[in-house]
């Protein structure tokens, strides 16, 4: 009879899991499985974006406002015109993009599903140009497209099913409690290396279709080495096996393996614009010349 109970509860497990629908990642072609819905997710984080706009202090510099905005916005209109022109026009109406500059000295920038995305004040001194902000806000446009936020729940639940059916299983076989306590806790640990790989393969993921998104908005992809060296300098983060984010030297030695399919998609459209508080210098690239506030045709 135990040994019942086992075969049924693990073909339980194998139908909690295989449950849900199969999309493919845009750019990078991976399979993912998500048991959540785009509305579920789109609801639960419009909650939480309204709660941290209420809280937070927008940017008074207006300038760096607006280079947000025009960034952010051209990466929005290159995304949109890549996915409605590979029969994927279904997935826009998902996004609402907004972005926003607020007060914080974090070098960090982030993205809610459905494309609301806040930059921090203290990472514009590493980006120091336009084309390098370009790099991070594909970075985080990337992270809505690729629908992480709706793989990562999905691995809760599934985590969550795991834990359930393991406890289910072993108290079915009769194992006794101090044996249950220990695979409790390697089930915690198991776990947290596999969300923490999970986590590097999303972000590694960003970075390779962010490189792209700046490429198809006509900022020069080159520039991403020269930023992630900047933010290498003035971190000590080195990931670690349970660190979710890839090392430094990984990221950088992965883009510039991902250079050359992003180089297919940028044609130079902007210049440079250097992020200062007394003069402005812009990077000629064609004979059209953008300029903090408008674009010159």
């Amino acid at each position: 009879m135990k040994a019942i109970r086992i075969v049924l509860m693990s073909l339980v497990a194998t139908i909690l899991v295989s449950c849900g629908t199969t999309s493919t990642v845009p750019i990078t072609g991976r399979k993912q499985t998500l048991l959540v819905s785009d509305g579920e997710v789109l609801s639960l984080s419009s909650q939480q974006y309204s709660q941290y706009m209420q809280s937070a202090k927008a940017s008074t510099n207006a300038t760096n406002t607006a280079m947000v905005k025009r960034v952010g916005q051209n990466l929005a209109n290159a995304v949109t015109s890549y996915l409605n022109s590979n029969g994927l026009s279904a997935e826009t109406q998902n996004y609402a993009w907004e972005f926003n500059l607020v007060q914080d000295k974090q070098v960090n920038a982030w993205c809610m599903p459905g494309g609301k995305i806040v930059v921090y004040e203290g990472l514009l001194p590493v980006t120091q140009d336009e084309a390098s902000l370009a790099i991070v806000l594909g970075h985080e446009i990337a992270h809505a497209v690729a629908k992480h936020s709706a793989e990562r729940l999905s691995n809760e639940y599934k985590n969550q099913y795991g834990t359930a059916i393991l406890g289910a299983v072993v108290q079915g076989a009769g194992v006794s409690e101090k044996t249950q306590a220990l695979l409790s806790l390697g089930q915690q640990l198991g776990g947290a290396l596999w969300t923490s790989g999970f986590s590097r393969k999303q972000e590694s993921e960003a970075d390779h279709m962010g490189l792209v998104f700046a490429a198809m908005a006509g900022y020069d992809p080159q520039v991403a080495i020269s930023f992630w060296q900047r933010m290498a300098a003035q971190s000590s983060g080195s990931g670690g096996l349970f660190s979710d984010h890839p090392s430094d030297e990984t990221r950088i030695s992965d883009i510039q393996k991902w250079m050359p399919e992003a180089l297919k998609y940028y044609t130079p459209k902007t210049t440079t614009t250097k992020t200062t508080t007394k003069t402005t210098k812009t990077t000629k690239k064609t004979s059209n010349t953008k300029k903090t506030s408008s674009t010159k045709k």
